[in-house]
């Protein structure tokens, strides 16, 4: 990074974090000058905000979004040019794969809210989030390919969302999506108006939180991992799942407020 980009980290923060609701806190991406690029330092500091996030039990949703202009636009090409080395290389997508399991391991929900550009390794935030909110001037792409670098780890979670061909026809082309595309394909769950994203996020996030926080984050853990085996034994661990849920404190309330018509009285931490 050179000498003027490691004065602005310096002087503020490339990840910010903010407790905006009950339960919800939101993580923001700060590097609007260079579109939030994924430079080292950024990585590294998102790394940090999740873990602690992840070991905060009054958290249960988490909301990622960006500063300025853009959501994300990848990896920082200049910081990586100014090391032409495969080492170093390996172990920048190595930390950045880490980052994205991170989120997927994370025991708390993640939206990302998307009110601009989206590219490369930005896309690969919004594919690999657990939901995805987005204004109508967000805009989406694996472009990689555009400069002869094939967008491989934005694939993988790109290609567990979408299906098959419209992947590959992204990663093939580089060409953007819009927002209502990006519903059709999957990418994400909703669309919005610029002036009510806040706002939609806002509400998706208080929706879930609403919910037990052992419930939320035992249900994230089981979605996960039920896609990875085969039907059989889904049924048989999702079926161990629920019977553990169902000696929750909070499920037990939450049933007997049910059949008693009255709204659950679950603790909000």
């Amino acid at each position: 990074m050179n000498q003027e980009l490691s004065q602005q980290s310096a002087v503020e923060p490339v990840v910010l974090r903010e407790n905006c609701a009950a339960g919800v806190t939101k993580v923001t991406l700060n590097r609007p000058a260079q579109y939030n690029a994924l430079s080292e330092d950024l990585l590294s500091a998102l790394e940090d905000v999740l873990n602690d996030i992840g070991s905060d039990t009054s958290i249960r949703v988490v909301i990622l979004g960006g500063a300025g202009k853009a959501f994300c636009a990848g990896h920082d090409l200049k910081e990586m040019r100014d090391r032409p080395e495969k080492v170093y290389y390996q172990d920048l997508f190595r930390r950045c794969s880490q980052v994205m399991m991170t989120m997927v391991q994370l025991p708390q929900p993640v939206i990302t809210q998307v009110h601009g550009m989206a590219t490369a390794a930005g896309c690969q935030l919004v594919a690999n989030s657990d939901l995805a909110v987005a204004s109508t001037a967000a805009r989406f792409a694996v472009s990689g390919i555009n400069l002869g670098l094939f967008c491989s780890t934005p694939s993988v979670p790109l290609s567990r969302n979408v299906s098959r061909k419209r992947a590959f026809e992204m990663l093939m082309t580089g060409r953007f999506i819009d927002a209502q595309t990006a519903v059709d394909f999957g990418l994400i769950n909703q669309v919005v108006a610029p002036e009510d994203l806040d706002a939609a996020v806002t509400a998706l996030a208080q929706d879930i939180a609403s919910k037990p926080r052992d419930s939320i984050c035992a249900g994230k853990a089981l979605f996960y991992k039920q896609l990875e085996w085969d039907l059989s034994q889904a049924y048989a661990v999702a079926g161990e799942a629920m019977a553990g849920n169902m000696m929750f404190d909070d499920t037990k309330e939450g049933i007997d407020a049910f059949i008693e018509k009255r709204h659950p009285n679950w603790p909000q931490n």
